[in-house]
């Protein structure tokens, strides 16, 4: 007899540390969420006092942290849906996401919602602030982060609701599960290349655009997002895990932009002159050649 289980249609992946917000995060995916989800949330190091317990969470923990990027893999090696969702510990979602993002895909793309800022007292979208939809690529820029490339928002317009943007913030972006691991795979987080935290979104965006994917944003939902003051980071501690993993994030920022600006990547179709070239013009790449 056949199995009458209803297959899944997104595998949503948490990766966590220390994060207060991550139970509300969950119990607004599950609140929202209209098709078949499962959740799978990584906790790195100390897990949380509660646990919200529901069939459709799954929470795999390491008391040795692993890193965002090892998370990120740990889901993805569980994760039987149809499609994939990573998302921060941290964001609130509108009501049948799931559903609107999934129902307009297309096999390569990669897509976000627009996003929001969180006001995480009320726990509600902040509309007294801008929406971001775009991003853009920053031009290599020596820093304490290294010599880096960043996802930096970009004030464009058009009334396009579902249109190609550069780059993705990093903090919930959606993909087709089988084309995304034949595009991107497991997510390299060796010492020597990027580590385990550096430049997720520039990874992954670029393997697609490079590789014959495409970037989408799409308006027709959102999330919001908390965008972590200095007081989030002193009281949860997370200033001082930033000062020790920062001289490794930087590294792994530094060999990104040399590897992705000089083509070292394998089995893409594009150079990365094509991928700049496609978007201008682009703030700060106006005497790029």
């Amino acid at each position: 007899m056949g199995s009458n289980k209803k297959p899944i249609n997104l595998s949503i992946i948490i990766p966590s540390r220390d994060c207060p917000y991550l139970m509300k995060t969950i119990q607004s995916i599950l609140d929202n969420c209209v098709t078949n989800i499962e959740i799978m949330v990584n906790i790195d190091g100390k897990p949380p006092r509660k646990f919200i317990k529901d069939k459709k969470v799954t929470y795999i923990v390491q008391p040795t942290p692993i890193g965002m990027r090892g998370g990120i893999n740990n889901g993805l090696k569980a994760a039987k849906g149809k499609f994939i969702m990573k998302c921060d510990d941290h964001c609130l979602f509108a009501k049948g996401f799931d559903k609107i993002l999934t129902n307009t895909m297309q096999e390569n793309w990669l897509v976000t919602p627009k996003r929001y800022s969180l006001n995480e007292v009320k726990w509600e979208r902040d509309e007294t602030r801008p929406i971001k939809e775009y991003l853009y690529l920053s031009y290599p820029k020596k820093s304490v982060h290294g010599l880096a490339m960043f996802p930096v928002d970009w004030n464009k317009k058009s009334d396009r609701l579902i249109d190609d943007t550069m780059m993705i913030q990093g903090s919930c972006w959606l993909a087709n599960r089988k084309y995304f691991m034949k595009r991107v795979g497991f997510l390299d987080d060796k010492p020597e290349t990027y580590g385990t935290f550096a430049q997720e979104p520039v990874e992954v965006a670029l393997k697609y655009w490079l590789g014959g994917g495409a970037v989408k944003v799409n308006k027709n939902t959102w999330y919001a997002h908390l965008k972590k003051s200095k007081r989030y980071y002193n009281e949860t501690g997370w200033a001082e895990k930033f000062a020790k993993q920062n001289k490794a994030v930087a590294k792994g920022n530094e060999w990104a932009t040399v590897h992705w600006m000089n083509n070292e990547e394998p089995n893409m179709i594009h150079p990365f002159s094509w991928f700049i070239k496609k978007f201008q013009p682009i703030p700060g790449w106006e005497n790029y050649k």
